[in-house]
């Protein structure tokens, strides 16, 4: 188990909705002072050929944020803690366009883009001089219906990916530099499992997903998703990729008994380096189900002849049910269409249907419950826009396509999510807790049959959430990445007079 630095009490509602309130705040006063101001009469270009961002920060941001980045009206930018996004893209873009929900114009009018970067650069360059780390989370937390106790369960990983429970001692947990491990007791074994596949750790790929057989104390199966490369020939091209699924046993920490269940025609595979998906789930009828991203050719999810931008549905032998809806029209897999990048799915407890996270664009990030044969519309209908701005498509809803349950613009860049089961926290029964990269945050939504009726953000600012997880007592395991760990959620007493 990890000892805590941290003694601080916040409660996770409260700290995102002071944060949230502060930016608004900043950015109002700080973008309407007049050009020009900012009290140091230095110009926003540098001694050199480009733009001073220090320049730039005393005349744009400085009333704010303190002249010294340490906070005034609005939070330090030197402690750490980026409430949109820690990522210079991320950063670049929140300065570029805005976050007009929360009252936060957009700057691409009175910036060029080489300002924005040198902004950008000197708000990273001037966190690095200072030490700035993200900060431990809170060992209390307060939700609206729990008190919490939040610690480091699993530390020093790297790139975690996944977190699925054996039993209740035992956790697998992936990262995606193509390492299998394995926590128990809480203890992370220091060798991984041997013998797993060899994957292809490039851009956004790697070893992802692990999920076990729902039959698992019989037959022992383990899951796993991967980035899955073809041998290049001569020449220095890159070799083409694509989302691979194998089942495996565990022995003596030795990964055995290798199937692979799902491999994609290899004239499909592409060489690009990003959105791989994948998630995999079990319905109670036997069902796996995966998800591929559309591998950066948006297009190719609307073609059913092409495995990537969909939800597939197979056994968990690898093999294909007779009526899955695209067999005569494309790949016999195929359960949905337009899906842009699905990095997130689970299975209601109830009702059976599965539910999916899909990142959008620039905005779009969505919600869907999937259905047998449905097209979901990527890149045709999106809430979401290019990152440069530029628009899609004009149709956010067409005839044909299905509408997300819920959709996020600005994107969270929603990734894993899990339906709350188990006994530790039965006030949530039957709740989704949705991961968040970019907002780095756990949201809590309350669903009824189709519709989500309530969010509530119960973890946030402590790393970006790749999944979300339980144990057999519905204990809450938050797989983040920077810095790359596992948090556990457990109860310290439920709330009373709310």
């Amino acid at each position: 188990m990890y000892n805590k630095r941290s003694s601080r009490i916040m409660p996770a509602v409260i700290l995102a909705g002071v944060i949230l309130s502060g930016v608004s705040m900043l950015i109002l006063s700080c973008r309407n002072q007049p050009e020009g101001s900012g009290g140091s009469g230095l110009s926003a270009r540098g001694s050199g050929n480009g733009p001073d961002g220090a320049a730039l920060y005393v005349q744009y941001c400085a009333t704010c944020h303190g002249t010294d980045l340490r906070g005034g009206n609005a939070q330090s930018l030197l402690d750490g803690v980026w409430q949109f996004g820690d990522g210079y893209g991320y950063v670049r873009r929140n300065i570029e366009f805005g976050i007009p929900h929360l009252g936060m114009p957009s700057y691409d009018d009175v910036l060029s883009g080489d300002e924005i970067n040198a902004l950008v650069e000197f708000l990273y360059a001037e966190q690095e001089k200072a030490g700035a780390v993200k900060p431990d989370p809170s060992p209390t937390l307060e939700t609206m219906d729990y008190v919490i106790s939040a610690e480091i369960w699993a530390d020093d990983l790297e790139i975690p990916w996944a977190i699925v429970f054996l039993d209740e001692d035992t956790a697998l947990v992936t990262e995606r530099p193509g390492t299998l491990r394995m926590v128990v007791k809480g203890d992370l074994l220091e060798d991984p499992v041997k013998g797993t596949p060899e994957v292809l750790h490039e851009g956004q790929g790697g070893l992802l997903d692990v999920n076990i057989d729902p039959d698992y104390r019989k037959n022992r199966w383990i899951y796993l998703s991967y980035s899955h490369a073809i041998e290049k020939g001569s020449g220095d091209e890159r070799p083409p990729a694509m989302t691979r699924i194998v089942r495996g046993r565990i022995s003596n920490m030795e990964w055995v008994d290798e199937q692979v269940i799902y491999q994609a025609p290899h004239d499909t595979y592409r060489t690009t380096r990003h959105h791989y998906g994948n998630r995999i789930v079990f319905d109670k009828k036997g069902y796996l189900y995966f998800s591929i991203g559309d591998r950066g050719a948006q297009d190719q999810a609307q073609d059913p002849a092409r495995p990537n931008g969909k939800i597939h549905r197979i056994r968990p032998d690898g093999s294909i049910p007779a009526d899955n809806p695209f067999m005569k029209e494309g790949l016999p897999t195929l359960y949905t269409l337009g899906n842009r990048n699905p990095q997130g799915l689970s299975v209601h407890p109830e009702t059976d249907q599965v539910w999916e996270a899909e990142h959008g664009p620039l905005g779009g990030d969505e919600i869907n419950i999937i259905r047998k044969g449905v097209n979901y519309g990527w890149p045709v209908i999106t809430y979401g826009r290019n990152y440069n701005g530029t628009a899609i498509t004009e149709h956010t809803a067409m005839e044909g396509y299905a509408q997300p349950v819920m959709y996020w613009k600005p994107s969270t860049a929603v990734c894993g999510i899990e339906f709350y089961q188990g006994e530790a926290f039965p006030a949530w029964k039957n709740k989704l807790l949705v991961g968040a990269l970019k907002y780095e945050d756990v949201r809590l939504l309350t669903v009824a049959e189709d519709r989500v009726m309530h969010e509530e953000v119960i973890l946030k600012n402590f790393g970006r959430v790749r999944d979300v997880g339980l144990d057999l007592a519905g204990n809450i395991y938050v797989v983040v990445n920077q810095p790359d760990r596992v948090i556990r959620l457990s109860p310290i007493r439920e709330r009373v007079g709310q």
